[in-house]
């Protein structure tokens, strides 16, 4: 009987006072991809898009990123958004309001082919970041529709 209050006191004092704790993870999933300039990746619920600015006058290219839940299919509906702003006409700007950004989609007719932006203003700092084109391919390929 001894034996077995000593284990349970050693057992007990054990987990009690242990340093490392395991938490719960959630798989990262990597989705559509654009070189290293664009990609997707979800966590959970959670949809964050990572894309290279456009380098600035002060600044050089950085990665930065912007992220919204799948609430109401809302990651479908970014495609579809940003899908019927290419035959749009005429091109007109999306704003669309995220919980932490605010992002504009800036269409840009060149002499072939049109392509969209991303302008990404944050609610808190108020700064606002320029991604690199993206051709209507590209966006295809980013939501892994082609």
């Amino acid at each position: 009987m001894k034996k077995v209050i000593a284990i349970a006191v050693l057992f007990i004092s054990t987990v009690g006072f242990s340093q490392i704790k395991v938490l719960e993870t959630v798989p990262v999933e990597k989705l559509g991809r654009i070189n290293n300039s664009f990609y997707v990746q979800k966590i959970g619920d959670e949809f964050t898009f990572f894309y290279t600015t456009v380098p600035s006058d002060e600044a050089e290219s950085a990665l930065k990123a912007f992220t919204f839940k799948n609430v109401d299919n809302a990651y479908q509906n970014l495609y579809a958004i940003i899908s019927k702003g290419f035959t749009a006409s005429p091109l007109n700007d999306v704003k669309l309001e995220l919980p932490n950004n605010f992002v504009w989609l800036h269409y840009i007719a060149n002499s072939d082919k049109i392509t969209v932006q991303f302008m990404v203003s944050s609610k808190e700092a108020g700064s606002t970041n320029i991604s690199e084109p993206l051709s209507k391919e590209q966006v295809e390929k980013l939501f892994q529709k082609s």
